[in-house]
């Protein structure tokens, strides 16, 4: 959270693929319950330092569970017939509002906090257990991705008012959005090492910088100009532009001439890179808006607003107030690409995480058929602005994230 004075970090609600930040949230609240005076748990459970595990249920054998830990090897559990079972929806962190449920109930892929005490062959007595079902994650996953869209912008950070709270944000090279935050907002940061959104980490507004790639979530202003910032999640990544000089396919890097740094710079991909390649009709329209926007002053309409991927009827979602459609959206729509799918020449735009190394970076985003945009930007800054707005892998605009 954060005030004019004083920040301090919160939770937020998390979408797609966020799991590991969804249960934290039931954690704290479930092990405070957990920590209450509790009955006596039998002959099997009275020995032995009380531990907690957190994790995602991989195989089930009758009262023998193996979970999947966040952090460490699988933990085999035994159940016993006095161990509590309760169900607990994501989000909630009072056990108040959990329901207890049977061994039957679990399923695989279910995430739970188990309370137990070590037992025979490295297993661990569970004494306790309060589940999250994975059904009610993927429900809540999806409502928290609408929302995202309906009420999230984001794009990257202009200038700071630690003073106000405020944050200037352009979404397009012609257009900037104002994020008013409050001692309510949450924050989260991205990974130094991760560009996924489930790995993003509590953060405060004290972190946030300008140049950084932002998204925000919140009520916003009639003109939609301005969000009221109920989670704000941010990054630093580095921008690249220019063309392909060789493609490793093998390797999985590719080394690419960039314009913005005027030197060849080593492109790595890792499994949560994203590859796209943009239809020639879609690339021409946002040339056009690269171009004849600046020369109108910032009076160009989002090209989100008038077409999809495909350069056809808009498909990404309606415009917003004030003339900007969330390009994020539209990003999330083209269709996936290879590294094979790319080849020596080719001009690229990618957004990724900045190594120890300038010369070698980790891409988070690779958009290819980008040459008539390139082209409308000679030195690759507003189409770097451009495409920057799109590739922070926050809600609305992860495929399958973060």
């Amino acid at each position: 959270m954060v005030s004019s004075k004083k920040s301090s970090a919160g939770h937020c609600t998390l979408p797609s693929g966020a799991w590991v930040l969804a249960v934290s949230m039931f954690v704290v609240g479930a092990v405070q319950a957990q920590d209450r005076p509790q009955p006596p748990e039998g002959p099997q459970g009275n020995t032995g330092a009380v531990s907690r595990s957190v994790g995602t249920v991989k195989s089930i054998n009758g009262k023998t569970l193996v979970l999947k830990g966040d952090s460490g090897p699988d933990i085999t559990l035994t159940l016993l017939d006095g161990t509590r079972v309760l169900r607990l929806a994501p989000g909630q962190t009072d056990l108040k509002s959990a329901t207890p449920i049977t061994l039957a109930e679990i399923q695989v892929g279910d995430r739970m906090l188990v309370r137990g005490r070590p037992g025979e062959n490295d297993a661990v007595i569970a004494l306790s257990i309060v589940v999250m079902k994975q059904a009610d994650v993927a429900q809540k996953q999806q409502r928290d991705r609408e929302d995202w869209q309906r009420r999230g912008g984001g794009g990257i950070v202009t200038a700071v008012d630690p003073a106000g709270g405020a944050i200037a944000v352009a979404v397009t090279p012609t257009l900037s959005i104002a994020v008013k935050t409050s001692k309510d907002t949450n924050f989260l940061r991205y990974a130094p090492n991760s560009v996924k959104f489930a790995d993003a980490q509590k953060g405060t507004f004290d972190q946030i910088k300008v140049g950084d790639q932002l998204r925000a979530r919140g009520n916003r202003s009639a003109d939609g100009k301005e969000i009221a910032a109920e989670e704000v999640i941010s990054g630093s990544f580095r921008n690249i532009a220019g063309t392909i000089t060789s493609v490793d396919p093998a390797g999985k890097t590719i080394i690419v001439k960039d314009i913005l740094a005027r030197k060849a710079v080593v492109v790595k991909f890792n499994a949560d890179s994203q590859l796209r390649k943009l239809a020639p009709q879609m690339a021409q329209r946002l040339a056009f808006f690269v171009k004849g926007g600046a020369q109108q002053g910032g009076t160009s309409t989002s090209p989100a607003s008038g077409a999809a991927a495909g350069g056809g009827p808009a498909a990404a979602g309606a415009p917003r107030p004030g003339g900007g459609a969330d390009l994020q959206q539209l990003l999330s729509r083209i269709p996936s690409a290879t590294l094979a799918d790319f080849q020596k020449e080719d001009a690229v735009m990618i957004v990724a995480m900045k190594g120890a190394d300038n010369d070698e970076v980790t891409a988070v985003t690779l958009l290819g058929g980008v040459e008539p945009i390139l082209t409308a930007s000679p030195d690759g800054m507003s189409a770097a602005a451009l495409f920057s707005g799109w590739t922070l892998g926050a809600p609305a605009g992860e495929a399958g994230p973060q």
